[in-house]
């Protein structure tokens, strides 16, 4: 199956077959695939969770046991695997707070076997290499030449070990003794076989079981999902390449940075000094980028942040040139950075006020800076993790891939597309040599051979440009001075006067009004009022316009300035339009009637408010919460594009038994509608019986139930048109509504 970024499009009905857990054993067909072709090596992911407990232990040194101990698809050897593992885990895993007492156990049994992190320095003083202890917090260990030569990442960035550690006191030395040292990472090159059996796996298999290795369901995400959680792994088998991802909280952006890999690192705050992150002249020691591959920078965002100019510098000619200084000599990295922040407002609201890049501190909201940047991944477009987004499926040991990804560095593939593509002329250099890392490490990804078709490269090729055209498109906008290119290619066999394959982001296709400034409102264009909210209801054509409230009425188009006298209608946005139809009036509606909908009760009056408060005492019961949410539906249909609403709900607290159910619901109300512009806030009060909607373009409307005035319906049956369309709901009780202004 070809992966086409943009597409939604599910596994084929073939596919989902695969994807059925077999009865006997729970393992899919992809699992039983998995564990034959790479035995020892893979593992069930949710058995990591199961064993970790509260042991601080990286994920990578988890899975290595669990590979040791429950890698067979056995249900009763995996169970017996699991009790090991913790049994283990119980015994010798070393907690910081309890690091004396683990001294005191070796001491008095004279030894004892611990896991820990350990690294190796040499004392050239005494010639002898010499171990220190991350967490028994014991140093200065002497540990044996060969030890040191079979194993050499004890220099660089230490290992996590099984080791036996002896007590034996003599005046004047350390009483510390490592008498054996067996690493629990994952360390050997096994690049050539696993390029052989990625041959046995369809290309959707592959990435499914790519996807299952970094914790993922595959079946709960669209093809260019999978793709842009790959992208989140290309620091990692491409050198020196420069990533961004900015997006709401809650949808795992630094989780890949801090527990997938023994060779990245997460420095978290965003905040570090040049001593740290490049050199320290005075000790002359290299710092973080001369010792892993990926260094990611978490929490990357905060306009209040600050960054010294010596920093900025230094991090610009690194992220260009791969050097950096020590003194008077000049240093290579290979390090990749990583930016990953949050985003406080939604991606209309940063369109049409800022940029993409709005976020960040002043100091990297810079052109120089940012048009270092190989690719922007966008943030927003991820959802926030759900329990269930986690899988129960096979995947490679964290560990083991991170070694093939590693040992992938070394291959190139960033002009593979040339046998089949040709970009644009107008892109510079920078545009080029993003695209290309990109695309060179999505192919070692899924096609680590470097085999790949035309079809198999075409939608690489357009998620490499699509990253970096977010970049670009963002540095046209801050800096005046940078010239526009065209984000487009062509077959190499087209004719000469073939049209280029333009490349468009989802943003200009779904805010163009806002993604060019200034541009012609576009139909289609999210955020505009459809002609359906404005005249027919929320749900669909209204069954009596009058009982709706006489709102039934068809948007006229959106025109330019051009096509009328100032401030004439035609130069009203749809959301202006429908404000201006709001009036001071009374409405009685009749127990039993249909055809009201709250985008005929509220839309107008709620239209274009940027702050709403609404005091409904029962918003309690799951279906209360559903009618609030609902009336949430009528508030994004009828606000501008690129403007949030803050919405502030008063209601009672429920009675003890449901309370901790109307938090949670509301809580889940307030993250889903976040993305969309809706900021939710909460008041809980005793015993006030009033309803009110109040906003900040100046209307009061009284309704005389609430929004619980609907009756009874099947609303736990999606087939029921109810569920979709108020106005097919009957009217509970008699009930009134008074809109009146509060500027009068």
């Amino acid at each position: 199956m070809t992966i086409t970024p943009g597409s939604s499009t599910k596994h084929g009905e073939e596919e989902y077959e695969q994807m059925e857990p077999d009865e006997s054993n729970g393992m899919t067909a992809l699992d039983r695939k998995i564990a034959d072709a790479f035995p020892g090596i893979t593992v069930r992911k949710d058995l990591v969770s199961e064993v970790k407990g509260n042991a601080l232990v990286p994920t990578y040194v988890l899975e290595y046991l669990l590979s040791n101990y429950a890698a067979n698809t056995d249900e009763a050897s995996i169970e017996s695997g699991v009790k090991r593992v913790q049994q283990i885990l119980t015994e010798n895993y070393v907690h910081r707070e309890e690091a004396n007492l683990v001294q005191s156990k070796i001491r008095e049994r004279g030894s004892y076997r611990i896991i820990d992190k350990v690294e190796v320095s040499l004392n050239d003083r005494l010639d002898q290499y010499e171990a220190s202890f991350a967490n028994l917090g014991i140093s200065q260990v002497v540990v044996d030449a060969q030890t040191v030569k079979k194993y050499p990442k004890l220099l660089v960035t230490g290992i996590w070990c099984m080791c036996e550690v002896s007590y034996a006191y003599a005046a004047g030395e350390v009483p510390w003794r490592l008498t054996r040292l067996s690493p629990v990472q994952m360390s050997r090159d096994d690049t050539a076989n696993f390029t052989r059996q990625r041959a046995k796996f369809t290309d959707s298999e592959w990435i499914d079981l790519l996807m299952q290795s970094i914790g993922f369901n595959p079946a709960l995400f669209s093809d260019r999902a999978k793709l842009w959680h790959l992208v989140r792994l290309v620091p990692f088998v491409e050198r020196n390449y420069n990533l961004i991802e900015l997006g709401p909280k809650g949808t795992g952006k630094s989780h890949i940075y801090s527990e997938f890999s023994p060779h990245g690192i997460l420095i978290s705050g965003g905040e570090v000094t040049v001593a740290k992150l490049f050199v320290n002249n005075a000790t002359r020691r290299v710092g973080l980028v001369g010792y892993w591959d990926t260094v990611a920078f978490d929490e990357f965002a905060g306009r209040a942040k600050k960054a010294g100019k010596d920093l900025v510098d230094v991090m610009k000619n690194y992220m260009a040139n791969k050097t950096f200084s020590r003194g008077t000599d000049m240093l290579q990295g290979e390090a990749s950075m990583v930016f990953v922040g949050n985003t406080t407002h939604t991606v209309p609201y940063m369109l049409k006020n800022s940029d993409l890049f709005e976020e960040l501190p002043a100091q990297y909201h810079d052109s120089a800076f940012l048009d270092r940047i190989h690719c922007y991944i966008p943030g927003w477009e991820f959802e926030q993790i759900r329990p269930e987004m986690f899988t129960n499926g096979f995947g490679f040991v964290v560990d083991y891939l991170a070694e093939i990804l590693h040992s992938l560095r070394d291959v190139d593939y960033s002009t593979a597309y040339e046998r089949y593509f040709t970009l644009s002329p107008t892109l510079t250099t920078r545009d080029k040599d993003g695209i290309r890392k990109t695309f060179s490490g999505l192919m070692k990804l899924i096609y680590p051979s470097g085999e790949a078709t035309r079809e198999q490269m075409e939608p690489l090729l357009r998620c490499a440009i699509e990253g970096r055209k977010r970049v670009k498109d963002q540095l046209c906008r801050i800096d005046q001075t940078m010239a526009p290119v065209e984000f487009t290619y062509l077959p190499v066999d087209a004719s000469p006067d073939a049209e280029p394959v333009s490349v468009t982001i989802l943003e200009e296709v779904d805010y163009p009004d806002l993604y060019r400034r200034g541009g012609r409102r576009a139909a289609g264009s999210i955020g505009a009022v459809p002609a359906a909210a404005l005249g027919h209801g929320a749900h669909g054509a209204d069954v009596s316009a009058a009982a709706a409230g006489g709102v039934a009425q068809t948007a006229a188009p959106a025109q330019s300035a051009n096509d009328g006298d100032a401030g004439s209608p035609q130069q009203l946005t749809p959301v202006q339009r429908a404000a201006a139809r709001a009036k001071e009036t009374h409405r009685s509606f009749k127990a039993g009637q249909r055809g009201v909908s709250y985008d005929g009760l509220f839309g107008p009056y709620v239209a274009g408010a940027t702050k709403i408060e609404i005091l409904d005492t029962y918003v309690i019961h799951p279906y209360q919460i559903r009618n609030f949410a609902e009336f949430l539906d009528t508030v994004l249909r009828f606000k501008e594009p690129g403007t949030e609403v803050a919405v502030h709900l008063i209601t009672q607290q429920a009675d003890p038994e449901h309370a901790l159910a109307q938090m949670q619901n509301l809580k889940e109300v307030k993250l889903l509608y976040r993305p969309y512009g809706i900021d939710l806030t909460c008041e809980f009060v005793e015993d006030v019986h009033d309803r009110h909607i109040k906003t900040d373009t100046g209307w009061w409307i009284v309704p005389g139930y609430g929004l619980d005035f609907f009756d009874k319906y099947d609303d736990g049956n999606w087939l029921n048109p109810q569920t979709r369309i108020q106005q097919l709901r009957r009217v509970r009780k008699d009930f009134d509504v008074t809109y009146q202004r509060l500027d009068r």
